[in-house]
């Protein structure tokens, strides 16, 4: 399906001539692809606009939780899929999964489409239950004052599908007031999804060294169109660190081509921070190992790239600054397009331009990989010497560090004393 949209010929559910119904294929970087569909009646009038992910369920689910602190922050664009959950924990009001069609909206058009919904059935209500309807109403007030601003509030979108998306406005820097959390999704999350429960994987008869010699193959599908395709796995020995596992994915189909890296041992007991200062276009060449429980930090462009974006890559330091580029400017939707804001997208521009002058080497910057498992590695070019540019620092994780790796909750000694305890 090319960008112009599909008309199909549909029957109204109010007053039942046919209508048309608009059908788009729309692909939304961070999300992959959906489809906009709008249908529209001529007879009565009756108008019914949704979306639907046309891509896979993403390996993790994902929870944006949003500090709405002013009315710029209303004009947020938001997707939020069928099966997220909604919730304002300022007023104990949520939006359970697959009570409302997708949608892709804003902030300000997600309370005025809850507004509606809660005003849907007043008129019955108040000749059956006025007391019911006189509560509702004073909550419908509270949920429309919410658009004032004049306290703030939190939005949380829960998305198991990991499908949904908050629009960060101050990309490709950080923002404060949005926090991004990916995460595992449980069994009765995977059931509502309509996912099979994993089984437990059979037990290699391999030796360990007969497993690093061979390249195991699996089948999957293309992430770009969905097509049968073969992943090939190998455990690699990096040299001077560790082994990791890579995994790499061709689509014979469309010719796409992706891989990932995956940490062959244990988290370190240690975090390990690698700072390089890039002074020569030879820098670029570095082979670069970015696990998941990396960040990156380039300080001159004032730029932060959360653990978790861009998955866990081997590749250099040229490949990773247009990963980072091709993420942030390129696949952007709100670079171009009808969702472009000129401010935003003359920063974006600005941003992608120092990226390149860093790439050629034209500009001086320090990039900086924080991994707080340790799994994370950067060349040294004089190795077994130190490297007059790099610095390579072990820290102790904080509490925070502990709660992203899922550390705090892990019990590894005394387990049956605790068993008798409780």
């Amino acid at each position: 399906m090319d960008d112009d949209d599909h008309i199909n010929i549909s029957f109204c559910f109010c007053s039942f001539p046919k209508g048309m119904t608009r059908l788009l294929l729309t692909k939304i970087p961070f999300f992959k692809e959906i489809i906009v569909s709008s249908f529209a009646c001529e007879n009565c009038g009756w108008v019914n606009n949704e979306i639907q992910s046309a891509g896979k369920i993403q390996e993790q689910g994902v929870q944006y939780k949003l500090r709405v602190s002013s009315k710029e922050d209303l004009n947020r664009e938001v997707v939020k899929a069928d099966c997220a959950t909604t919730k304002i924990p300022e007023l104990d009001f949520e939006i359970p999964p697959f009570t409302q069609k997708g949608a892709l909206s804003t902030l300000e058009g997600l309370i005025d489409r809850a507004v509606a919904g809660l005003e849907q059935d007043q008129p019955t209500r108040k000749a059956t239950d006025p007391d019911v309807a006189s509560k509702i109403e004073e909550f419908i007030e509270k949920l429309t004052k919410l658009k004032d601003v004049e306290m703030p509030f939190t939005l949380v979108v829960d998305d198991p599908s990991g499908n949904s998306f908050v629009e960060n406005p101050h990309a490709p820097q950080k923002d404060e007031a949005l926090t991004i959390t990916h995460y595992k999704r449980d069994a009765a999350q995977d059931s509502m999804l309509g996912l099979q429960a994993s089984t437990e994987e059979e037990k290699s008869q391999n030796t360990s060294d007969d497993f690093r010699n061979e390249v195991l193959q699996f089948g999957t599908n293309c992430p770009g169109c969905n097509a049968p395709a073969e992943t090939n796995m190998k455990l690699v020995q990096i040299p001077h660190f560790k082994e990791v596992i890579i995994m790499a994915t061709n689509c014979e189909a469309c010719g796409q081509r992706t891989n990932e890296v995956k940490s062959g041992g244990a988290t370190e007991r240690l975090g390990t921070k690698i700072t390089l200062r890039i002074t020569d276009p030879s820098d670029m060449s570095r082979d670069l190992l970015k696990s998941e429980t990396c960040a990156v930090f380039i300080p001159e462009l004032e730029f932060e790239l959360g653990m978790g974006i861009l998955g866990g890559k081997f590749t250099t330091l040229e490949g990773l600054l247009n990963d980072v580029k091709e993420l942030t400017v390129a696949k952007n939707p709100f670079f171009a397009g009808d969702s472009t804001v000129p401010e935003r997208s003359k920063k974006l521009g600005e941003f992608g331009q120092k990226l390149n002058e860093i790439i050629l080497g034209k500009r001086e910057a320090h990039i900086i990989l924080r991994d707080s498992a340790g799994n994370s590695y950067l060349q040294n070019l004089y190795a077994p010497d130190p490297d007059p540019e790099m610095t390579v620092e072990k820290f102790e994780r904080t509490f925070e560090d502990n709660e992203e790796l899922g550390l705090n909750d892990m019990n590894t000694e005394d387990y049956q004393e605790q068993k008798v305890d409780k």
